[in-house]
Protein backbone atom coordinates (compact mmCIF):
# COMPACT_ATOMS: atom_id res chain seq x y z
CA UNK A 1 0.00 0.00 0.00
CA UNK A 2 1.32 3.34 -0.81
CA UNK A 3 -0.41 6.78 0.38
CA UNK A 4 -1.61 8.69 -2.93
CA UNK A 5 -2.91 11.91 -1.83
CA UNK A 6 -5.74 14.02 0.18
CA UNK A 7 -8.51 15.67 -1.18
CA UNK A 8 -9.98 18.85 -0.18
CA UNK A 9 -13.00 21.16 -1.59
CA UNK A 10 -12.77 24.29 -1.57
CA UNK A 11 -15.17 26.90 -2.66
CA UNK A 12 -12.70 29.96 -3.71
CA UNK A 13 -9.71 28.07 -5.81
CA UNK A 14 -8.05 31.55 -5.71
CA UNK A 15 -8.35 32.66 -2.03
CA UNK A 16 -7.56 28.63 -1.75
CA UNK A 17 -4.27 28.97 -4.16
CA UNK A 18 -3.17 32.27 -2.42
CA UNK A 19 -3.37 30.48 1.36
CA UNK A 20 -1.79 26.84 0.46
CA UNK A 21 0.91 28.53 -2.06
CA UNK A 22 1.51 31.85 -1.08
CA UNK A 23 0.65 31.90 2.85
CA UNK A 24 1.79 28.04 3.58
CA UNK A 25 4.77 27.40 1.18
CA UNK A 26 3.24 24.71 -1.22
CA UNK A 27 3.84 24.51 -4.88
CA UNK A 28 1.46 23.55 -7.49
CA UNK A 29 2.31 20.60 -8.95
CA UNK A 30 -0.19 19.79 -11.71
CA UNK A 31 -3.52 21.42 -12.63
CA UNK A 32 -6.90 19.42 -14.30
CA UNK A 33 -9.85 20.71 -15.73
CA UNK A 34 -12.54 19.05 -16.21
CA UNK A 35 -14.97 21.49 -18.29
CA UNK A 36 -17.66 18.11 -18.78
CA UNK A 37 -17.75 17.68 -14.61
CA UNK A 38 -17.80 21.31 -14.64
CA UNK A 39 -14.36 20.69 -11.59
CA UNK A 40 -10.62 21.65 -11.47
CA UNK A 41 -8.38 19.64 -9.69
CA UNK A 42 -5.28 21.76 -8.46
CA UNK A 43 -2.25 19.11 -6.98
CA UNK A 44 0.49 20.54 -4.67
CA UNK A 45 2.85 19.31 -3.28
CA UNK A 46 5.38 20.49 -0.53
CA UNK A 47 9.06 22.64 -1.33
CA UNK A 48 10.71 19.54 0.23
CA UNK A 49 8.18 16.70 -1.85
CA UNK A 50 8.55 18.39 -4.90
CA UNK A 51 11.51 15.74 -6.75
CA UNK A 52 9.53 12.98 -5.10
CA UNK A 53 6.20 14.21 -6.42
CA UNK A 54 7.50 15.09 -9.70
CA UNK A 55 9.27 11.41 -10.59
CA UNK A 56 6.36 9.25 -8.07
CA UNK A 57 3.48 11.52 -7.93
CA UNK A 58 2.68 11.25 -4.58
CA UNK A 59 1.91 13.07 -1.38
CA UNK A 60 0.34 15.39 -2.37
CA UNK A 61 -2.63 17.24 -1.50
CA UNK A 62 -5.51 17.64 -4.21
CA UNK A 63 -7.99 21.11 -4.15
CA UNK A 64 -10.75 20.45 -5.51
CA UNK A 65 -12.85 22.85 -7.21
CA UNK A 66 -16.74 22.54 -8.39
CA UNK A 67 -17.31 25.37 -10.61
CA UNK A 68 -21.14 25.04 -9.53
CA UNK A 69 -21.24 27.01 -6.22
CA UNK A 70 -21.28 24.96 -3.26
CA UNK A 71 -21.19 25.39 0.54
CA UNK A 72 -19.08 23.04 2.63
CA UNK A 73 -18.95 22.11 6.41
CA UNK A 74 -16.58 20.38 8.33
CA UNK A 75 -17.02 16.89 9.23
CA UNK A 76 -15.31 14.81 12.36
CA UNK A 77 -14.40 12.30 10.26
CA UNK A 78 -11.29 14.62 8.54
CA UNK A 79 -9.00 15.67 11.48
CA UNK A 80 -6.23 17.83 9.65
CA UNK A 81 -3.45 17.79 7.83
CA UNK A 82 0.45 17.53 8.72
CA UNK A 83 3.48 19.07 7.65
CA UNK A 84 6.85 18.80 8.65
CA UNK A 85 8.97 22.63 8.71
CA UNK A 86 12.38 23.07 9.49
CA UNK A 87 11.47 26.21 11.70
CA UNK A 88 8.26 25.89 13.44
CA UNK A 89 8.30 29.58 14.91
CA UNK A 90 9.93 31.02 11.19
CA UNK A 91 7.06 29.13 9.72
CA UNK A 92 4.27 30.56 11.84
CA UNK A 93 5.87 33.71 12.47
CA UNK A 94 5.67 34.10 7.81
CA UNK A 95 1.97 32.64 8.18
CA UNK A 96 1.40 35.43 10.44
CA UNK A 97 3.14 38.48 8.42
CA UNK A 98 0.73 36.79 5.36
CA UNK A 99 -2.76 37.50 7.83
CA UNK A 100 -2.99 33.89 8.97
CA UNK A 101 -4.19 33.39 12.07
CA UNK A 102 -2.60 30.64 14.61
CA UNK A 103 -4.54 28.53 15.85
CA UNK A 104 -2.85 26.87 18.42
CA UNK A 105 0.80 29.05 18.44
CA UNK A 106 3.95 26.88 18.68
CA UNK A 107 4.14 27.90 22.62
CA UNK A 108 6.06 24.31 22.87
CA UNK A 109 8.44 24.75 20.31
CA UNK A 110 7.53 21.42 18.68
CA UNK A 111 3.75 21.92 17.26
CA UNK A 112 1.47 24.76 15.68
CA UNK A 113 -2.31 24.38 14.34
CA UNK A 114 -4.04 27.26 11.50
CA UNK A 115 -7.11 26.65 9.59
CA UNK A 116 -7.12 27.36 6.02
CA UNK A 117 -10.13 29.39 4.36
CA UNK A 118 -11.85 26.32 3.74
CA UNK A 119 -11.65 26.12 7.79
CA UNK A 120 -9.38 23.13 7.35
CA UNK A 121 -6.81 22.16 10.24
CA UNK A 122 -3.66 21.93 9.51
CA UNK A 123 -0.94 21.32 11.86
CA UNK A 124 2.97 22.20 11.79
CA UNK A 125 5.39 20.13 13.27
CA UNK A 126 9.06 21.03 13.77
CA UNK A 127 11.54 19.16 12.38
CA UNK A 128 13.52 16.68 14.54
CA UNK A 129 13.92 18.44 18.73
CA UNK A 130 11.43 20.93 19.87
CA UNK A 131 12.71 24.47 19.95
CA UNK A 132 13.39 26.19 22.98
CA UNK A 133 10.11 27.71 24.02
CA UNK A 134 10.38 31.39 23.82
CA UNK A 135 8.20 34.50 23.72
CA UNK A 136 6.36 35.73 22.23
CA UNK A 137 5.17 32.84 21.41
CA UNK A 138 4.78 30.68 25.16
CA UNK A 139 2.45 33.08 26.18
CA UNK A 140 0.51 33.49 22.88
CA UNK A 141 -2.94 32.12 23.66
CA UNK A 142 -4.81 29.63 21.20
CA UNK A 143 -7.59 31.50 18.91
CA UNK A 144 -10.43 28.91 17.55
CA UNK A 145 -10.41 25.46 16.85
CA UNK A 146 -8.04 23.13 16.17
Amino acid sequence: MRYLHTMVRVECLDLSLAFYCGALGLLEHSRREHSAGRFTLVFLTAPDDQLHADHAAPPLLELTYNWDRECYTGGRNFGHLAFQVADVYRSCQRLIDCGVMLSRPPRDGRMAFIRSPDNISIELLQSGAPLAAVEPWVSMPNSGEW
